[in-house]
């Protein structure tokens, strides 16, 4: 660069020459126009107005004209280099506005479309289970009945001989439909069932029903409010309860595979007489009470084919039964699983059926015990809270 004349002689310098300056500003102006993107756009910006481009280099030359030429040069300059950012920036709108416009069409969304992805789902487990239980009582010649979810009290109640003063009759144990004296509840149970399709249909009879109950339980990892019960009722001549313990036994090894161990235990309902409560022996402790310190693993990979060989090994593996009691059992080794007995003479009565000629058994049991006894599952809350993760596990089959 050349040296300031402070003698102010007059000094040609040739990059301010106007029309190199010019000549600058038209290959400037040219590279921007013919710019086809951004980024043809920023390398005609940084050649022809960057720190090394034409015109800042003319512009360094400045300070070498004399005091005199130095404010019609600077001008010059000046308007030469806005005349190049002015263009860059119209320039630069242009092509932004084209870029906006080309992404709106390539990238555009037909939110009318139908996607072609297909998310793997599943359906819930309860419901495969119910229609696996439909499915085995329809293979035994029954019929699948259902029966209202609000239900009068009489049916829930008296046909099935609770007496006026039952517990269950309460509001705190029974949702109970406003008003109150309508007599109409939230059925506590599936047995109403029972007493409608006898008075419908007679006897001899063999139905299932399996549906919704409600009952006023807090939800816990092992009771919810609303759940699912399968009830099953048989009224014929000459039916006894070693039918109805065969009928159990089938169903059991049907949901819980070969090998499940049952047993009937002495209780109390008002609807059979004499009445049981059906336990499965514990799937976790195979019914030894305890849990082997390594949760019966051992039997199982060495392919322990049945719940009693498991047992065997885990008396084994524990033979001082120093291994922890079973929380799923509580360390008795069963677990219940339903009510059942011989229908009492009062509900055939009540449905029009001659207790002198006709007998019958019935059973109830949940389905999502059922599920946990099958599958594992330890908490019921699991069930009921709507995670599609939960199902997802079980694909299309339980």
């Amino acid at each position: 660069m050349s040296a300031p004349n402070k003698d102010f002689d007059p000094v040609q310098v040739t990059p301010l020459d106007a029309e190199q300056v010019e000549g600058a500003v038209a290959d400037a102006l040219a590279a921007v126009a013919a710019a086809g993107d951004l980024e043809e756009l920023a390398a005609a910006s940084r050649a022809h107005g960057g720190d090394r481009s034409p015109l800042a280099l003319a512009n360094r030359e400045i300070g070498a004209l004399p005091p005199s030429a130095k404010a019609d040069a600077g001008r010059r300059m000046g308007q030469a280099r806005r005349r190049v950012a002015d263009a860059v920036a119209e320039r630069r709108a242009v092509l932004e506005a084209e870029r906006d416009a080309a992404v709106l069409v390539t990238e555009a969304l037909d939110l009318t479309q139908a996607t072609s992805r297909r998310p793997r789902g599943a359906r819930h487990p309860l419901g495969l289970l119910v229609e696996r239980v439909e499915d085995f009582f329809t293979g035994l010649g029954w019929s699948v009945l259902e029966g209202p979810e609000v239900e009068a009290e009489w049916f829930n109640f008296d046909a099935l001989n609770f007496g006026p003063d039952h517990p269950a009759r309460q509001m705190q144990d029974t949702f109970f439909v406003d008003p109150p004296e309508d007599g109409l509840v939230l059925r506590t149970h599936t047995s109403p069932v029972q007493a409608r399709a006898l008075l419908d249909h007679g006897a001899p009879l063999y139905v299932a029903v399996p549906g919704r109950v409600f009952r006023t339980d807090e939800l816990d990892a092992t009771h919810t409010p609303v759940f699912t019960q399968v009830e099953g009722l048989a009224v014929d001549e000459h039916l006894t309860m070693a039918h109805l313990r065969g009928v159990l036994d089938a169903l059991a090894v049907a949901m819980l595979g070969e090998g499940t161990v049952t047993r009937l235990r002495p209780a109390f309902f008002p609807f059979t007489e004499p009445s049981a409560e059906l336990d499965v022996r514990c799937p976790v402790c195979a019914g030894t009470g305890v849990v082997a310190p390594d949760g019966g693993a051992a039997a199982r990979a060495q392919g322990a084919a049945t719940a009693a060989e498991e047992a065997a090994s885990t008396r084994a593996d524990d033979p001082a039964g120093e291994g922890a009691p079973c929380r799923t059992c509580g360390g008795t080794g069963w677990i219940e699983w339903g009510g059942c007995g011989m229908v009492n003479p009062h509900v055939l009565r009540a449905a029009g059926v001659d207790p002198e000629r006709f007998s019958g058994f019935a059973f109830g049991m949940g389905i999502e015990r059922t599920l946990m006894f099958r599958n594992g599952v330890q908490d019921m809350r699991d069930m009921v809270e709507g995670d599609a993760r939960f199902s997802r596990r079980f694909g299309v089959e339980v």
